[in-house]
């Protein structure tokens, strides 16, 4: 089983506002597109990290099956305590590995999602990423294994990159299914 963990705790300056409230054109918002990207790319459940708007984002998940929201308290000071705050609440979790995304990413698809999950065997030991042109980013797949070490290592924005550089990841190539640019400006 792989769980899917959403990061979206994030206050968006540059946006405007929290990119958990971000909707689409046709009004959909981010928050639940990423979720259903993870479900039907083969997330059995998926944890959302929140913060920054968390009281109005949460309602936006109600409804939707095998979702689960957790906050993070010190969401302001980066990505890295969004990503450590998830990891923790996945420690309970019956699964052997989970698939980070980043709830900022509106072009990564379930296709991706199925494709990195598709690419390595799931286990404790799993560590893999979407790559787009042959740049590393997301969704990236950590096995249960690893998710002590990157809890201890992300901090700030810089999430999980430290580690990953440090061991030997897997690289998905998605670029033919999406760009996996993060969207920071209206």
């Amino acid at each position: 089983m792989v769980h899917g963990l959403l990061l979206a705790a994030g206050a968006g300056t540059r946006m405007g506002m929290p990119k958990a409230l971000v909707r689409d054109e046709d009004g959909t918002p981010w928050l639940t597109r990423s979720v259903q990207v993870l479900r039907r790319g083969g997330c059995s459940d998926v944890v959302v990290v929140l913060g920054a708007g968390a009281d109005e984002a949460e309602p936006l998940l109600t409804g939707l099956a095998g979702v689960t929201t957790v906050r993070s308290a010190d969401w302001s000071t980066g990505m890295g305590a969004s990503l450590s705050t998830g990891l923790t609440a996945l420690d309970d979790a019956d699964t052997d590995a989970a698939l980070v995304h980043l709830v900022d990413l509106p072009d990564v698809t379930a296709r991706v999602v199925a494709r990195v999950l598709a690419a390595a065997p799931v286990g404790p030991a799993t560590l893999a990423r979407a790559s787009y042109g042959g740049v590393p980013g997301h969704p990236v797949l950590l096995g249960g294994a690893h998710w002590a070490g990157v809890a201890e290592s992300a901090v700030g924005d810089r999430g999980a990159r430290a580690y990953l550089a440090a061991h030997d990841v897997a690289l998905v190539e998605c670029g033919d299914l999406a760009t996996g640019a993060d969207v920071d400006r209206r």
